[in-house]
């Protein structure tokens, strides 16, 4: 079922269907969207040519906020150091332990972590049974296979047309 089902995004395909204007996209499958904490701040930090579009679409569809640890233990040690700690994966590594949550649940929700990054394609993230991991441009065919997008090549074209350095890697490769 569509309601049992939670669409995590990492920052990479937040920012890459911010710029092609489509972040409804998200929306398509009828899943539960949810914004991990860590991956909120990595979006909306810094004023870039995204950050303010992520912000005002996930406060306007009132998209739940997942607390992660990970985000807290971030907060406290930036509150605390005069250098701010290395921030290199933590978006991921929030989503992973959400994930991990997600199986501790009765019975497990399934999660779909939505990612970008060819780094993450070709990492080893534990992820427990429940979850699964899906690039943007797979997601982006998904949805045009299923009738619910015109055409993902579009949506990809668009972003690079509105700034976007997409990655040009495909996962799985093929």
């Amino acid at each position: 079922m569509a309601a049992d089902i939670t669409l995590l995004p990492d920052a990479g395909p937040l920012i890459t269907l911010a710029y092609a204007e489509a972040l409804d996209l998200l929306l398509k499958p009828g899943w539960q969207v949810e914004i991990v904490d860590m991956v909120l701040h990595e979006v909306t930090r810094n004023e870039t040519p995204t950050s303010r579009a992520i912000g005002e679409w996930v406060a306007a569809r009132q998209l739940p906020v997942r607390a992660t640890q990970l985000f807290r233990q971030y907060q406290r040690a930036q509150a605390e150091a005069a250098t701010p700690p290395g921030k290199a994966n933590l978006g991921e590594f929030a989503i992973q332990e959400a994930m991990s949550q997600f199986a501790l649940l009765d019975p497990p929700r399934a999660g779909v972590f939505l990612f970008e990054d060819h780094k993450i394609a070709r990492a080893g993230f534990l992820l427990p049974e429940n979850a699964r991991k899906v690039s943007t441009r797979a997601f982006l065919l998904f949805l045009e296979r299923r009738g619910w997008l015109e055409s993902a090549a579009e949506v990809e074209l668009c972003a690079v047309r509105n700034g976007r350095r997409f990655s040009q890697l495909r996962f799985p490769p093929g």
